[in-house]
């Protein structure tokens, strides 16, 4: 059978980097094909390429067994492809079938809403994508969005539907239900491009995988053909233990505690409301929850970047409720954020000066006011060293690292810091599966020797693989506590606010 789509010697270039060496990729009518790699390895660009959105330097691209030129996304969606980002471009504020129609252009040409409403009524009961036509975009859960993405596209009328994580926001239910509406599409003849990290979902639904590593085709099978231990290996080039860290929770002395805390979001509405818990030394506490339900309020509050507008946070019994960061540090407390360039480091600043942003208050490596350099670029060697930072030098700007490497620099950070108490945020969101392993077993270890990890992860898998402790928090509330063995299905049902 002719593949609906062929990818022939695809070659992408970028100042420095080839991010597509004489790739082939091809999809047919009818299959899900999970295409995988680490970061950096040309998965994005290669569907970019498809797409529209980038041209390739070299190669051919045929749709239907014609080739073609795709210049824009208006272009490759007239050839039947779609495509539904991980940041979707809705608009919060127009209902879902205005949404629609603006992907159509419908109110240029006429086309009225009801008519739009009738179409997204026959796609919904076609392949299960319920939604409301009426509801406005901001009322809808992150399932329900990604729901609206997918009918923008197919509407128009897609052949092939390219997928980018799309279940990293989602709860195990809601993934399922994805998942159902997937194989209702290959059933129902179009293709799917499913580009992922998550090994249970290529092993779930995917009838075909390819791996990209360093921009080229390293392995390209039925998914029969192939387990999921050999995926791995293809994706990083050598071999990687799967499976969960060891738990050992011996809880000690000390802890971390929160008690009644209310926290006030960004237009002033109670985004934390009156939670409380207690993290103790020699344990890893998780927080589950789908994004929006408090958890930046919370960590922001915790660590001093926002303000509590009741409730107190202890350390080591020591109030530091109304306390700054600076106090916060000095007591052990240290912050992996999810915003890598935004809040871990300072992009612009070479590695040894984002070391010490928070040592600069402290000797050895400030005396009077004035930074010692060389303490600096010791400490960030160090770091370097001990977490396998992919650098050449700790004098590089911290921006010019793959998110992989910087995040090993900043968990590597806060360990030199001699933090005992550690809140991490969705810290290997976006990491290749190499780096997610690395930062994950320095979390275990850092827990085993004592220290004390809240860990805030959109990421189920990761919550239950390394959490001794679980809560689910829900509009600003912590509805139930997990104790192993944890229940997927109950904590699920619990993010969607089944269980209060």
């Amino acid at each position: 059978m002719e593949p609906y789509i062929r990818m022939v010697g695809i070659t992408k270039k970028f100042p420095g980097v080839v991010a597509n060496d004489s790739v082939n990729f091809e999809v047919y009518k009818g299959e899900i094909h999970a295409l995988l790699g680490e970061n950096g390895a040309g998965k994005t660009t290669l569907m970019r390429v498809l797409y529209g959105l980038y041209r390739p330097d070299a190669g051919k691209i045929y749709v239907n067994g014609n080739e073609v030129k795709i210049g824009s996304p208006t272009e490759a969606l007239r050839l039947g492809i779609g495509m539904v980002h991980q940041h979707f471009s809705l608009i919060p504020y127009f209902t879902v079938a205005e949404n629609v129609a603006i992907g159509l252009g419908s109110w240029r040409n006429g086309l009225e809403i009801e008519k739009i409403k009738a179409m997204i009524k026959d796609v919904s009961e076609d392949l299960g994508l319920y939604v409301n036509p009426d509801a406005y975009v901001h009322q809808l859960s992150v399932g329900e969005r990604q729901r609206v993405e997918i009918i923008k596209m197919l509407v128009r009328g897609v052949n092939v539907l390219i997928l980018d994580e799309p279940t990293s926001a989602l709860t195990p239910q809601e993934s399922q239900q994805l998942f159902n509406v997937l194989k209702r599409m290959k059933d129902g003849g179009r293709g799917v491009v499913l580009i992922t990290h998550k090994m249970y979902e290529v092993m779930e639904v995917a009838d075909r995988v390819t791996v990209l590593r360093r921009g080229r085709v390293v392995l390209n099978a039925l998914k029969g053909e192939i387990s999921e231990k050999a995926l791995v290996e293809a994706m990083v080039g050598k071999e990687v233990i799967l499976g969960s860290p060891e738990k050992r929770s011996v809880p000690q002395k000390g802890a971390l505690s929160v008690e009644g805390l209310v926290v006030k979001g960004d237009r002033g509405e109670v985004a934390v409301n009156g939670i409380s818990f207690v993290v103790r030394g020699g344990e890893i506490v998780g927080i589950a929850g789908v994004a929006g339900n408090g958890q930046r309020e919370l960590v922001e509050a915790i660590f001093g970047m926002r303000k509590a507008v009741s409730g107190k946070i202890t350390v080591d019994g020591v109030d530091i409720t109304n306390k700054d960061i600076r106090d916060r540090v000095s007591a052990g407390l240290e912050l992996i954020p999810e915003d890598r360039l935004g809040t871990a480091v300072i992009p612009k600043l070479s590695l040894f000066q984002n070391a010490i942003l928070h040592e600069r208050w402290w000797d050895p490596y400030s005396k009077m006011g004035v930074l010692s350099i060389s303490k600096a670029r010791d400490l960030a060697k160090r770091i370097i060293n001990s977490f396998g930072v992919a650098t050449p030098n700790e004098q590089v700007q911290a921006g010019s690292l793959s998110g992989g490497n910087i995040q090993k620099f900043v968990v590597g950070r806060s360990m030199a810091r001699g933090a005992r108490y550690l809140i991490a945020v969705n810290p290997t969101a976006g990491l290749d599966v190499a780096a997610t392993d690395s930062v994950r077993k320095t979390l275990v270890e850092f827990r085993n020797s004592g220290g004390a990890v809240l860990l805030v992860s959109e990421d189920l898998d990761e919550l239950l693989s390394l959490s001794d402790r679980l809560y689910v928090i829900y509009r600003g509330k912590l509805v139930k506590e997990f104790l192993p063995q944890f229940d997927r299905l109950a904590i699920g049902e619990a993010m969607m606010g089944g269980q209060q």
